[in-house]
């Protein structure tokens, strides 16, 4: 096994020598990634273990990002941010996602092919032009990540499939597994592993004429859900507390992203093309290989007819003329960009061309072809962006010295109209004057507000967390505090230990909390609402009562071992 994680690991850092001379890749969700890895570190710090507000988001107002966003991205991204210089965290991460994708490629590809196949097979898939685009263009660390699931994914199913020894029930666990681990990476991955893991188990069904493969493919549907309930619930109740529909706004939705659409937006389309040309070669490629692993097919026919139909269906749903299935099919729509199902395509590709292509002087052809499309791409098309050092330390002084980061417009609170916020201004400041004071790193310049009352105040910021907030008030009068903070129905909002309702200001969106003349105390926090209790919960049983049906059967195969002796 040495051998091939060695070549694997020297396939991926090959991938980021061009780190070595440029910097790093600034692709279209670096800023939204490495901020994110920033606040869970800073919020870690607090002992918030699970972060749900994304504190410095829209510049301090925050958001609910870390509710809707699947965990494991920005939980490897935090720790990594926690142990090794910051400016080589997105490199290590980057890293370690290329090697376990190329990992888990090889756990598939050793089952029918050869040693050497299998691990050519794990390299390219490691390194093949999709993850290259992903690295350099996009920075979508989430989806990189996600991309070492679907070897394992095709594994699950065919433990569910080849049920030969009757202990098929059981074999439903790691399917199961594998979703929940899909839902707790990447949303639109998801999205195509779970219609991926679909149009496979109705294959087989098909092909077996055997319905209990479909009954055996639902459960392990709802035992992924149910193990993804503490993400997942909230995540969907939530979704009418948010902007959630910005998330397909125009230039994000399906019908501008299909292969060769041209829109108004230069930089979109210029994208599109090297994304075009990357989807053309890795389609005729796939079919190629296909072709040409025929001979393969006697041998695992099965499999070799579900991978050509699972490559058929990603090729198709990428062309405008599969609009009207993006547009009905449930959440397909969310997966905003119909060529995100080359995550999937470029799996098939990797272990077709292991399977049917044996002469190596083709293999490195077709490898040599992949290298000058996506270096014609870097010259001709569009050119990578990139961050020095200067930028990521700019980032990292960002978030010390308390400024933020801007927030993303599906994540921005229902109702909340962010264009107007303070970006300069202080943590909490009397509506009825100027005066303010911050409760971060740095004094900022006091933020000019609306005169919602004429009572002098005294302000006092006694606590400003990522989910507590604790404002000491002295009044002349009664008046309004403006919390530098958006409403959200999770902040619950006491005023000397009395739940009140909270205004919202016009312009900038502010939270606006009534006080009474005298001395008040003014106590936030972001509480656990129903969901995320009911969602925890169901997670927390589902692992039990699995652990309890996988323990229980081999406890009794052991004491009957013992027994017999």
């Amino acid at each position: 096994m040495w051998t091939p994680l060695l070549l694997i690991c020297a396939a991926a850092f090959a991938v980021e020598i061009p780190f070595f001379f440029f910097g790093t890749p600034s692709g279209h969700d670096v800023e939204f990634h490495l901020y994110s890895w920033l606040d869970v570190l800073a919020q870690w710090k607090h002992g918030i273990i699970y972060p749900r507000w994304a504190a410095q988001a829209h510049f301090g107002f925050g958001e609910p990002r870390f509710v809707f966003y699947p965990p494991a991205s920005w939980i490897l991204g935090g720790l990594l941010t926690a142990l090794v210089p910051w400016r080589v965290a997105s490199a290590v991460y980057v890293w370690i996602a290329l090697v376990a994708s190329g990992v888990s490629m090889f756990m598939l590809a050793r089952k029918w092919l050869d040693r050497r196949d299998t691990i050519f097979a794990a390299v390219f898939y490691a390194v093949n032009p999709y993850h290259l685009v992903i690295v350099y263009w996009r920075s979508a660390f989430a989806e990189l990540l996600a991309s070492c699931l679907l070897p394992l994914l095709v594994l699950a199913i065919l433990k569910v499939v080849n049920d030969d020894d009757g202990d098929g029930w059981r074999r439903v666990v790691p399917l199961s597994f594998v979703l929940a681990a899909a839902w707790l990476t990447n949303a639109p991955a998801a999205v195509m592993i779970h219609y991926s893991a679909a149009l496979l188990l109705l294959f087989f069904a098909w092909q077996r004429r055997s319905l209990r493969v479909l009954l055996k493919g639902a459960a392990a549907l709802a035992l992924g859900v149910c193990l993804a309930a503490f993400y997942l619930l909230p995540a969907i109740y939530e979704q009418k507390w948010v902007n959630i529909s910005e998330a397909v706004s125009a230039g994000s939705r399906p019908q501008d992203n299909f292969l060769f659409m041209r829109t108004t937006d230069a930089a979109h389309d210029a994208f599109n093309g090297i994304i075009t040309w990357v989807a053309a070669l890795e389609i005729v490629g796939t079919l190629a290989a296909a072709w040409a692993a025929r001979s393969w097919r006697k041998e695992k026919r099965a499999l070799w007819e579900a991978l050509l139909v699972w490559a058929l269906a990603c090729s198709v749903l990428m062309f405008p003329a599969t609009a009207i299935l993006w547009k009905f099919l449930p959440k397909l729509a969310f997966m905003q960009f119909p060529w995100r199902w080359l995550l999937c395509l470029s799996m098939i590709f990797s272990i077709l061309l292991a399977a049917g292509v044996r002469r190596w002087w083709t293999r490195t052809a077709v490898c040599l072809v992949a290298i000058l499309v996506i270096v014609g791409a870097w010259h001709r098309i569009q050119s990578p962006w990139w961050d020095d050092s200067g930028a990521l330390r700019e980032m990292r002084d960002n978030m010390i010295d308390g400024i933020g980061y801007a927030g993303t417009d599906e994540y921005t609170p229902a109702g909340i109209d962010a264009s107007g916020i303070d970006q300069a201004g202080a943590d909490a400041a009397d509506n009825g004057t100027d005066d303010a004071i911050h409760a971060g790193a740095k004094q900022k310049a006091p933020r000019k507000v609306s005169a919602y009352g004429s009572a002098q105040a005294d302000i006092r910021v006694d606590r400003w967390d990522a989910e507590s907030k604790m404002v000491t008030v002295q009044t002349s009068s009664p008046d309004q505090v403006a919390l530098r903070l958006f409403p959200y129905p999770a902040w619950r909002v006491e005023v000397n230990g009395r739940v009140v309702q909270t205004a919202t200001a016009g312009e900038t969106s502010e939270m606006l909390v009534p006080v009474e003349a005298g001395l008040s105390r003014v106590q936030v926090t972001f509480i656990r609402t129903w969901d995320r209790e009911a969602g925890g919960w169901i997670s927390a049983v589902t692992v039990f009562l699995l652990s309890l049906a996988m323990l229980v059967p081999r406890a009794r195969e052991a004491h009957s071992k013992m027994n017999s002796r």
